[in-house]
């Protein structure tokens, strides 16, 4: 059993929302899309994400890695033909950070800057892998997770949905236990808000379950009030 809430804002700064999410509570399924273009058209291509998602992976009665994988694929291929179609919307893209609980594991698919978390007996841990210039410089060494935080290129993506017709999808699968909590965020809650004020607020929604319902847009409003100066969406996904 599985039970969800999660919350979207424009932030403070940005003139739209070009931020998706899907939540099928009753499919147990779950994405967020952090959309990018001129024009409006990140919103189209993250919104086209999250559509083709749910026509994909909704009637399914079995899942694995690879129906994920598809699907984002399958999306990849309809924002290019979007762009081909209306040339104003050229280049856009979107992140996608997909999750499916099923038989007490979470499968996951992920490309770009948002991300999966998972939260264990206190602990916060980072499922995915950052698709950006300033995670590449950390794996090599050549920044620190405080420097990536404060770089100029920090937004710079490396490998996005809809920008090029060959994709490479991440994916992969975790066991669950009892009181585990996955959260899916765009990079408007990680810019903002510190790993151990997040892991703060998820703690007590666990220690007081009556707060859970609340915790997305709590975790939301730490990001506004920390400046909100880009789109903000978090899905929080309790098991068991």
């Amino acid at each position: 059993m599985t039970k969800s809430c999660w919350a979207s804002d424009i932030g403070c700064v940005r003139a739209h929302n070009e931020d998706s999410c899907l939540v099928l509570e009753e499919k147990q399924l779950y994405a967020v899309a952090d959309g990018m273009g001129g024009q409006a058209a990140g919103e189209v291509a993250s919104s086209l994400l999250t559509a083709v998602l749910e026509e994909d992976l909704s009637p399914l009665t079995s899942f694995g890695e690879e129906e994920l994988r598809r699907a984002v694929l399958h999306a990849n291929a309809c924002i290019l033909k979007e762009a081909e179609k209306n040339p104003s919307r050229k280049g856009m893209g979107t992140t996608a950070t997909v999750l499916k609980i099923v038989d007490g594991c979470a499968i996951w698919a992920h490309v770009g800057d948002s991300r999966l978390y998972l939260f264990r007996e206190g602990g916060l841990q980072q499922v995915t892998r950052d698709h950006s210039y300033v995670e590449s410089l950390v794996s090599q060494g050549s920044l620190t997770e405080e420097e990536a935080r404060n770089h100029p290129q920090k937004n710079m993506l490396l490998r996005a949905v809809g920008v090029e017709k060959d994709l490479t999808v991440d994916t992969g699968s975790l066991a669950l236990q009892a009181d585990d909590v996955l959260l899916l965020a765009t990079d408007g809650l990680m810019n903002m808000v510190e790993g151990t004020c997040i892991a703060g607020l998820l703690a007590a929604a666990q220690n007081e379950p009556e707060r859970f319902d609340d915790l997305a847009y709590t975790l939301v409003k730490q990001a506004l009030e920390a400046g909100g100066t880009d789109n903000v969406t978090v899905i929080a996904v309790v098991y068991g």
